[in-house]
């Protein structure tokens, strides 16, 4: 496939040609104080319904406390952001490409989202191929690397093939030498299983069984069995919710707590009410992997601007998405994916001068400087492929005294 950089000259065109068909808030911003340019438009492609609806009110709080932040320090282009335009994607293909539909009619300016890798597979030739820019703070399907989405598919979440690597790193360090891999049936499990599999291989331990399974089923002893009669020393399991269920077979099955490793499907405080509502102490001694970002000033901002909000995942890569696009709009003087979308490259260089909020970045293009943005989540240095080359993972653990972060772990593609 060809590189992000030269596929953004395709987007240029096409987008040029589709003209404000496509975005009906494209143009050029004044950039004079008290505003007057065309309004930006974010829409947003979440889930507030379906399965993986726990995913919606950290991205949805991340994209607005971004907006509300830029709009502070005085707009974009000195527009004032309007409220987002947001769609259903409901944890189903055809839904998320109807609710991308309605957000192309709607002439948006750029797409947050969507959550799960594959509804993003299910919407963004819909989105791009109308000359729109897309970012996800929350895929990490490896597939995604590879899409044909003329230079406009961005994401901000690592892939799995960095994933897979820090949680092989945890396993073998905490002493385990034969593995059980379970995972779901789909691009995210098996994204997922081969990262982590080609670690522990790397790393001198052996899988010693891998077992995927229908996510909509509802009974898994099967799978447990199978991997439980192998007798690996540690098990990972790479789920969203439903892995709950798989959790509390395996626990039943005599497996113990701290031989288990878990991905961010599961990385909540509450797990251990999900898996046994009557013991919920039953997973003490787990230990997961999640993509996250070690920023208390972040979280801390993040709860004043939502005190509702208790669950903060993925919420700093798409309050990232946010302010990358809207600086690269400020970088190019317009709100046209057309002319924006290849600043989105640039204002995350490490050639540029390193700043950490709209406002300083933005007063920075200003006076001429090249920027790098160094993001909420972490530094984000787009590839040509619209990933993110580093990535910050926490390390969640369920002690004796219930849910905990044990540290953060720092990956990049060069190691």
């Amino acid at each position: 496939m060809a590189s992000k950089k030269l596929l953004g000259l395709t987007a240029a065109t096409a987008a040029l040609v589709l003209g404000l068909t496509a975005c009906g808030n494209g143009g050029e911003g004044d950039g004079e104080g008290g505003g007057g340019g065309e309004a930006f438009t974010f829409g947003i492609l979440y889930p507030q319904t379906g399965a993986l609806a726990f995913l919606g009110p950290p991205q949805l709080s991340g994209a607005q406390y971004a907006i509300s932040e830029i709009n502070e320090a005085g707009g974009l282009l000195g527009t004032e952001i309007p409220a987002l335009i947001e769609g259903d994607e409901a944890g189903d293909a055809a839904q998320a490409n109807e609710a991308a539909n309605a957000l192309v009619g709607d002439g948006v300016n750029a797409v947050i989202g969507a959550a799960a890798s594959s509804m993003t597979q299910a919407s963004y030739d819909t989105i791009t191929s109308a000359g729109i820019v897309q970012c996800s703070g929350s895929n990490t399907a490896p597939d995604l690397t590879e899409i044909e989405d003329n230079g406009l598919y961005y994401r901000t979440a690592p892939s799995d093939l960095l994933s897979g690597p820090v949680m092989a790193r945890k396993i073998v360090d905490d002493g385990h030498v034969t593995v059980g891999i379970v995972a779901r049936a789909d691009d995210y499990g098996s994204g997922y299983m081969g990262g982590l599999q080609s670690e522990l291989e790397a790393l001198g331990a052996e899988v010693v069984v891998t077992e995927t399974y229908d996510p909509d089923a509802t009974n898994f002893s099967g799978v447990v069995d199978n991997v439980t009669s192998e007798e690996p020393d540690a098990i990972a399991l790479i789920s969203f919710e439903e892995g709950g269920q798989v959790l509390a077979s395996l626990l039943e099955s005599g497996v113990e707590g701290d031989q288990l490793y878990i991905t961010d499907g599961l990385n909540s405080p509450e797990l251990g009410s999900t898996v046994d509502e009557s013991d919920p102490e039953i997973v003490t001694g787990i230990t997961g992997v999640a993509p996250g970002a070690d920023n208390p000033a972040f979280n801390e901002g993040l709860a004043e601007f939502a005190p509702e909000l208790d669950v903060y995942q993925f919420a700093p890569q798409v309050f990232d998405c946010v302010t990358a696009i809207a600086l690269a709009a400020e970088a190019a003087e317009s709100t046209d994916p057309a002319d924006y979308s290849a600043e989105l490259g640039n204002v995350t260089s490490p050639d540029g001068t390193a700043c950490a909020s709209f406002s300083e970045c933005r007063d920075l293009l200003a006076e001429g400087e090249e920027i790098d943005y160094q993001g909420v989540s972490g530094n984000i240095d787009w590839d040509e492929n619209g990933d993110p080359t580093s990535a910050t993972f926490q390390i969640f653990h369920f002690g004796e005294e219930g849910y905990e972060t044990a540290g953060y772990e720092e990956y990049s593609v060069e190691e």
